[in-house]
């Protein structure tokens, strides 16, 4: 068992990396009642063209990662979330673009919910009768999230921009090709990607962490698991321009909704240069546009924008972008404001008060975030899967100078790589 301690946070870490390859990592927080508990798989909605040492390339059908997230849960003996539930438990998941993760909080029977988390993930138990079934309730899913505004918006923000990679490709997939999963699909993406050593648990709050260890070596010793070769995945080459400028969309709102995006030029960037690239564009974001900048106060005093508005960078090895946007009156004029507010920034710069106060900001908001097991385990494995550590973060904003996020505001903003998509009601 090996001991990380994070000083400048005053936290500290326990990691272990099992026989079959499964990463254990626990953070013990002293005081704490709540625990939580995620086991993840490095599998998400664009892991969707595969091969294991060097084998032949396999393509699977849009939406297998957020399907198999589905039937997971469900396990001969019935519904595993009843089982949480009589253990005191609160159990979830979720799939997004790069991982899928399974998770409980419990303040009571840690030990029983830790392994039933395990098991139940490590279980899967399909046929072709539950498969069938399955994909009718997810195409009920898919039909709701088309007629959900926030969702329409967003996606089609994504659709505009990339042109073939599969971030742009909705994450329960498409009707279309969730019909083309079956069993043996779905059992040959499980046993790539959720073989333990593309695994991380990350257990978080009032445990003891030989106790946890011990109960995972345990746990696992009884449990065979075949050697896995690397996992090599394969993407469709991704132009550098964005696919479409403007994307609009008709649905009954009472609002208008806008995003408007930026696509990042340069890709590749991995562990700490990625950490920094994000690092620096969500304060420069927060300078320029946050709720205390002066061109989020102009857009709300002219009704431009409501509590609705926002920012946020999304970024991988592979793909990287900036979301800015809400719901408004007026999308056009929206935009139009919000381009020329960039453009006269790009030529003064941020300006140092307002770079101090977001800097303070992003890092009050990164320590009042220590204070949830909830948030760490979801933001710590986010991290870890992309070769970096979430226990960075502070040093980076700390050292964060104003000149770097200016920097970085002259090579993230360029119009060139500017789409934009409006949710509106359909004309009468």
């Amino acid at each position: 068992m090996e001991t990380l301690n994070y000083p400048n946070v005053q936290e500290t870490l326990y990691r272990e990396i099992l026989d079959n390859g499964l990463e254990v990592i626990v953070l013990p927080k002293e005081g704490f009642h709540k625990t939580y508990a995620t086991f993840s798989t490095k599998y998400g909605s664009i892991d969707n063209k595969f091969a294991v040492g060097g084998e032949s390339p396999v393509k699977v059908p849009d939406g297998i990662a957020h399907f198999l997230e589905h039937k997971m849960f469900e396990e001969p003996t019935g519904d595993i979330f009843a089982v949480f539930a009589s253990q005191g438990a609160s159990a979830n998941a979720y799939t997004s673009f790069d991982r899928t993760v399974y998770l409980f909080s419990a303040t009571e029977q840690i030990n029983a919910n830790l392994e039933t988390l395990i098991n139940f993930v490590q279980n899967p138990y399909f046929t072709d009768t539950n498969v069938d079934k399955e994909k009718g309730i997810i195409e009920q899913e898919i039909n709701m999230y088309r007629d959900n505004a926030d969702w329409r918006v967003y996606f089609g923000l994504i659709d505009a921009l990339y042109h073939n990679h599969p971030v742009h490709i909705d994450i329960a997939g498409t009707v279309e090709s969730i019909y083309q999963i079956d069993k043996e699909t779905l059992y040959r993406c499980y046993e790539t990607f959720y073989h333990p050593s593309n695994m991380l648990l990350f257990v978080v709050g009032g445990v003891k962490a030989d106790e946890v260890f011990e109960l995972v070596r345990a746990n696992q010793t009884s449990k065979t698991f075949k050697p896995q070769g690397d996992i090599q995945r394969f993407f469709d080459e991704e132009p550098s321009s964005v696919k479409i400028p403007r994307k609009v969309s008709e649905l009954p709102v009472s609002l208008p909704k806008v995003m408007i995006g930026f696509k990042e030029k340069e890709v590749g960037l991995e562990g700490e240069a990625l950490l920094r690239q994000e690092v620096e564009t969500k304060l420069m974001l927060e300078a320029l546009i946050g709720p205390s900048s002066k061109l989020y106060q102009s857009l709300y005093e002219q009704d431009l924008i409501s509590d609705s508005f926002g920012h946020e960078f999304n970024s991988s090895s592979g793909y990287s972008f900036s979301v800015i946007g809400g719901d408004t009156p007026k999308p056009d004029e929206l935009i139009a404001q919000i381009k020329a507010a960039v453009e006269a920034m790009l030529k003064t710069g941020i300006e140092p008060a307002a770079f101090e106060r977001s800097k303070r900001k992003k890092i009050g908001g990164y320590l009042r975030m220590l204070n949830s097991p909830e948030a760490i385990a979801g933001e710590f494995t986010r991290y870890r899967f992309r070769d970096s550590d979430m226990f960075d973060v502070l040093a980076f904003y700390e050292s964060c100078t104003l000149e770097q996020i200016n920097a970085r505001l002259i090579e993230h903003f360029d119009f060139n790589q500017m789409s934009v998509s409006i949710v509106q009601s359909p004309a009468e």
